[in-house]
């Protein structure tokens, strides 16, 4: 793929580009002005003049790439005015108008309600399914106000023909709130299938922070209603991640067709433990302890127990942090993980909504490059590949973007050459994450554009002679790859728009 090339000479000054277009336009409007005019040529003389002058200011900028993101076109051009001081700028240009409010209302709900990839990503009966489903659970979320409101009249709520609809009422705005909760959290997508360790743990600690808000509505009593919305919120947010992740889980115990097997007897373990736990809480609270005393305790054995629960699975893939215990383990010993100790060195913090750092994989470009010059200096370099990997040291991430034409090894190898580029960066002298530096003394730092240049030059013949033998070994030790397992961004440059 060819991009268009670092001018090789300054361009004409837009400033004396515009004193030649008005300076003509005035003299042309001189000499036809014997003639007679009608009382619109000056508005017309002044659209032109406008006209021409903004050719002229499109002829200061210098192409550089298009770029497509989710159906929508971008073009990047360098300010190539020599007089500009801020000439090697890059300035994104949108090739398409803003979108109807229709449209995006709908590409919204979209997002919420239907798979990425959708229709290709599913069945045929997937529509149907749901359809009906949706049917269903209308029709359940209708009749579950008239039964609340039923209950709480038999155990004596009150007699009156309105408090028992106004406290139904009230209970079926907590649990409304904790369904929409829900709703929203869904739209993490594909993260429930390469990151379900990371966001299992986060919605266990959702769960924990619902019931000590919940805990704290018997100290505010005035507050149910608001603090009872935020706790269905956050339980039934750690309910969907609970139920989206059960099923990996599990198929990774299966070791044949036996998943239904595997998973009911799974639940069957976890209801006898909730009985035999609510039992045990029956018998404590007998003895009157302190509420938040033992609230604490609990907490802290659930959450322990949660951390053990997912360090404890063994899964065969390569997501974004099993993938970097595997590189950084092979470019430092030459060997691959095993699966057991890929497993237990992943780590499980990483909190959904947290951003990629440092290393952040189908980037849009202008995320990755601060300037133009930044990107000229390491374009040859990737000329015969389908992405480029930089370093941007105002961001402190590296940053790989991926070319219209990359494929899934294509993606799995800008993967691994971030990394490698991460490895000789840490291993150098400068600094990664400029952030982690404030005073003016650390900016020596910093690597110079010649230190990176060479920097991501050793880094591709690194994966040129590295990647094929790491591919090799991670096969070998059971290791499944897949590009949308690494979950990269939707951006891809090309050279021009289809």
């Amino acid at each position: 793929m060819k991009f268009t090339r670092r001018p090789s000479a300054p361009a004409t000054s837009s400033q004396d580009a515009h004193l030649l277009v008005r300076e003509t336009l005035r003299i042309s409007a001189n000499l036809a002005s014997s003639s007679a005019a009608p009382p619109s040529e000056d508005v017309i003389r002044s659209s032109e003049i406008k006209r021409l002058e903004d050719q002229f200011v499109d002829a200061s900028l210098r192409l550089i790439c298009y770029e497509e993101v989710d159906g929508r076109r971008f073009k990047y051009l360098r300010n190539a005015s020599s007089s500009n001081s801020n000439s090697n700028s890059i300035r994104a240009v949108s090739l398409q108008s803003r979108q109807a409010p229709l449209d995006e209302l709908v590409s919204f709900i979209r997002s919420y309600v239907v798979p990425e990839g959708f229709p290709d990503s599913v069945s045929p009966s997937y529509v149907p399914y749901m359809t009906w489903r949706a049917l269903k659970h209308f029709f359940g979320g209708a009749m579950g106000v008239f039964t609340t409101q039923a209950l709480l009249h038999s155990v004596g709520v009150s007699k009156s023909q309105a408090m028992p609809g106004a406290v139904a009422i009230n209970w079926i705005i907590k649990d409304g709130s904790g369904r929409i909760g829900k709703m929203l959290f869904s739209r993490q997508g594909k993260k429930f299938d390469y990151d379900l360790k990371q966001l299992r743990l986060s919605g266990d600690l959702l769960m924990e922070l619902g019931a000590g808000v919940e805990l704290a509505t018997a100290a505010a009593p005035h507050l149910f209603l608001p603090l009872a919305c935020a706790a269905n919120v956050a339980k039934n947010v750690a309910a969907v991640t609970s139920t989206s992740t059960r099923t990996p889980i599990y198929k990774a115990f299966a070791k044949g067709e036996n998943i239904g097997d595997v998973t009911a007897k799974g639940e069957c373990v976890g209801n006898v433990a909730d009985l035999l736990g609510t039992g045990l809480s029956i018998i404590i609270a007998k003895r009157n302890p302190s509420l938040f005393t033992t609230f604490a305790l609990l907490s802290c054995g659930y959450l322990f127990s949660s951390y053990r629960e997912v360090k404890s699975v063994v899964l065969h893939t390569l997501n974004r942090a099993r993938f970097t215990v595997a590189v950084e383990t092979f470019l430092k010993t030459g060997s691959v993980p095993t699966l057991h100790e890929g497993n237990m060195r992943e780590t499980v913090f990483n909190l959904p909504w947290c951003k990629d750092r440092p290393i952040v994989l189908g980037s849009r470009f202008k995320d990755a490059f601060q300037d133009a010059n930044s990107f000229y200096d390491v374009e040859p370099v990737f000329e015969k590949e389908r992405y480029v990997v930089a370093y941007n040291p105002a961001k402190g991430n590296i940053y790989a973007v991926l070319k219209d034409q990359a494929k899934s090894d294509d993606i799995l190898k800008a993967a691994f050459h971030a990394h490698v580029l991460l490895h000789i960066l840490r291993s150098s002298k400068h600094v990664v994450a400029v952030s982690e530096y404030t005073g003016s003394d650390h900016s020596t730092l910093l690597p110079t554009a010649a230190d990176l240049q060479a920097h991501v030059s050793e880094s591709y013949n690194m994966v040129s002679s590295l990647y094929g033998p790491f591919k090799s070994k991670a096969k070998e030790q059971g290791w499944v790859m897949s590009d949308s397992l690494l979950n990269p961004g939707r951006a891809r440059i090309c050279e021009q728009v289809k």
